[in-house]
């Protein structure tokens, strides 16, 4: 079992059209998103990380990269760390055509996004998936602190099952680009911290 796992949201991804990339491939870190990577795995080098686990995205690889060589460590990649599949009905089209392209769903995800039924993964299954994959890494963990690093509304999901909270909170203070959340093993888990680079 790992002392603390810090839950990383990976950093600014490059995406000049604001469009739905869920799992599109490419979309890699922007400048700015590489200065997130660093500064996380800064504020993570006086932890005892012993391992760093990844979606497969190229945005995620990118910013999990940085955390694993300053601990001289491998980047090990977990399927089931990928991006909510809710945003694959919606991949390749604008955020700001949402309200016509897929009339009402936008405003339903915002509003009450553990009520989706027109989602194939729902909010609790997505929740399920992740707190499955984060708890194999924490069993598979035998000391020290691990790194899993992923996407905004999987690793809210997996904070807020983890910590005992509703998945109704998954729009409240949800993690930034390049953040930390770390938690405690435990029944239920503890969150120690949440943090989050300045402005870089």
């Amino acid at each position: 079992m790992a002392r603390h796992v810090h839950l990383v949201r990976l950093g600014e991804a490059h995406n000049p059209a604001e469009v739905v990339y869920d799992s599109l491939p490419g979309f890699p870190l922007t400048a700015t998103g590489s200065a997130q990577a660093r500064a996380v795995s800064r504020y993570l080098g006086s932890q005892p990380i012993v391992a760093v686990w990844s979606s497969p995205l190229q945005r995620a690889l990118e910013t999990a990269t940085p955390i694993a060589t300053r601990n001289g460590l491998p980047v090990t990649v977990e399927q089931e760390l990928i991006e909510w599949s809710l945003l694959s009905r919606w991949a390749g089209t604008r955020w700001s055509d949402l309200p016509t392209t897929h009339p009402g769903e936008l405003q339903a995800y915002l509003e009450h996004p553990d009520g989706l039924d027109f989602a194939d993964e729902t909010l609790e299954k997505l929740a399920t998936r992740m707190v499955t994959a984060i708890k194999r890494i924490d069993v598979a963990t035998d000391a020290g602190d691990v790194v899993i690093v992923g996407h905004q509304d999987p690793i809210q999901a997996a904070r807020l099952a983890l910590t005992g909270r509703a998945l109704a909170n998954l729009h409240t203070d949800k993690p930034t680009h390049g953040s930390a959340i770390t938690l405690t093993p435990g029944t239920p888990w503890r969150e120690l911290s949440a943090w989050e680079p300045e402005s870089v």
